[in-house]
């Protein structure tokens, strides 16, 4: 589908993170050379039966400041189904960390996929939580900035590559409530565009950080689903045994359901259709939130159902393409393979005739001629990494049993050292007893 027609069925935008590749500001923050993949690959599981660590299968560790990684994200992605990346946009007064995808986008239309911008208008913090305490860059807003700002969309909206969902750019805001004045920042930059002549943009807000009113209110155009937002209101927590009490489990089924139910407004909502979802990749233990259970056959139910309930000529979004360190992604892992985007392509109506036909495999050099190294390396590769899987998971179990049985000494010295003091006071007792009674008698011969 190119970006500016429309299809017979729902558009489906999956969430784009642009974030794997170095940066200044991350290095000073989170040491030299850090992307998210040092997250991923630390992550352990934190119970039974929880899938952890996460590793990347076909498309590797990779780096998007290498094209060649973008344009076979796009082919991948366009093989089975997906319509348009939605690319996480951050602008801070001017300042636009992690703009390589979306600058090389905008240069040259590298890759050929179309594509859309959310907004991600919300604090950097330590944690990656948009809390107010250990902010690394903070969100502000000022009329002066809305100018600026527009005129940087007016040049996304305008390329040719950019998607229109009947005849108009789609624009997401991730946090419109916290615009201090969102009706006047979308009248500014509507009238800039128009006169700009790219006509009627559509704005979509998410319903995020617990705010699900109307959309009108802040002169947005209809609403989306944030999976995982609103989970704890929606879902009741799993009761998960071995686990750190604070670390929040929910079943999977159970959250599709719940979103389901929840997407019928007296508006226009768009549902959004999750993967999955952990954070213990960034969190760690006792912080985590994961959604568990997640199967393709249990995604696919919940996308076909939301496909059916979308409005007419509408969208369907999916979190996400390549979301790693939170669990929600579509690009093949070493557990699934491609299970996950062939569910995709079924639950939409998208015809798949030969698997892996995105790779383009006969323009790799050897490609017909049988086992070659470069065959032979990927092998190993492939083994490698299943192996490290296996050893973190049992390097989890062991971290798991000690820090229990840690548990379990503390609490048998803190029971030792009760009872050793109830001892001691009986003995001191008994003894003043006895001294007590060795005294009498001489006190009664004086």
């Amino acid at each position: 589908m190119s970006a500016s027609e429309s299809s017979a069925r729902p558009t489906t935008i999956a969430f784009y993170l642009p974030q794997f590749y170095p940066i200044a500001a991350n290095d000073a923050w989170y040491g030299r050379g850090f992307t998210e993949w040092r997250n991923v690959v630390r992550a352990r599981p934190l119970f039974d039966g929880h899938y952890q660590p996460r590793l990347p299968a076909d498309l590797g560790f990779y780096d998007l400041r290498v094209r060649e990684v973008r344009e076979q994200q796009a082919r991948l992605a366009h093989h089975y189904g997906i319509d348009a990346f939605m690319y996480y946009h951050y602008w801070f007064a001017g300042e636009r960390p992690l703009k390589i995808v979306i600058d090389d986008m905008l240069a040259d239309g590298v890759p050929d996929m179309p594509f859309c911008l959310c907004w991600a208008n919300e604090n950097w913090s330590r944690h990656w939580d948009a809390t107010a305490h250990e902010v690394l860059l903070k969100q502000t807003y000022s009329p002066e900035d809305d100018e600026a700002h527009g005129q940087f969309l007016l040049r996304a909206l305008s390329h040719p590559r950019y998607l229109r969902v009947n005849g108009k750019p789609v624009l997401f805001l991730y946090r419109m409530q916290a615009m201090p004045d969102p009706r006047g920042t979308l009248a500014r930059w509507r009238e800039m565009w128009r006169a700009a002549g790219i006509g009627e943009v559509e704005i979509i807000k998410f319903d995020t950080h617990g705010n699900v009113d109307d959309p009108a209110a802040f002169g947005a155009d209809a609403a989306a689903q944030f999976v995982p937002h609103s989970l704890r209101q929606l879902v009741p927590r799993m009761a998960v045994q071995n686990t750190h009490p604070n670390n929040l489990i929910f079943d999977y089924a159970e959250a599709a359901e719940r979103y389901l139910a929840g997407l019928p407004a007296p508006w226009t909502r768009h549902p959004c259709v999750a993967t999955g979802w952990d954070n213990t990749a960034r969190r760690g233990d006792g912080l985590s939130a994961v959604i568990h259970g997640s199967t393709p056959e249990l995604y696919e139910k919940w996308l076909r159902r939301a496909h059916a309930a979308a409005p007419d000529d509408g969208m369907v979004l999916i979190n996400a393409w390549n979301e790693w360190a939170e669990g929600a992604y579509l690009e093949p892992d070493l557990e699934y393979g491609h299970a996950y985007l062939e569910a995709t392509a079924r639950a939409i109506g998208h015809p798949v005739e030969v698997d892996h036909a995105w790779a383009d495999e006969a323009s790799v050099p050897g490609a017909d001629e049988g086992h070659s190294m470069t065959d032979l390396y990927l092998d190993a590769y492939d083994e490698q990494l299943r192996l490290r899987r296996q050893l973190s998971r049992l390097e989890g179990m062991v971290d798991r049993q000690i820090g229990l049985a840690q548990q379990r000494a503390a609490a048998e010295l803190a029971e030792a050292r009760a009872h050793a003091a109830q001892l001691a006071a009986e003995v001191q007792r008994l003894t003043e007893r006895q001294v007590n009674g060795l005294r009498e008698p001489e006190s009664s011969g004086t």
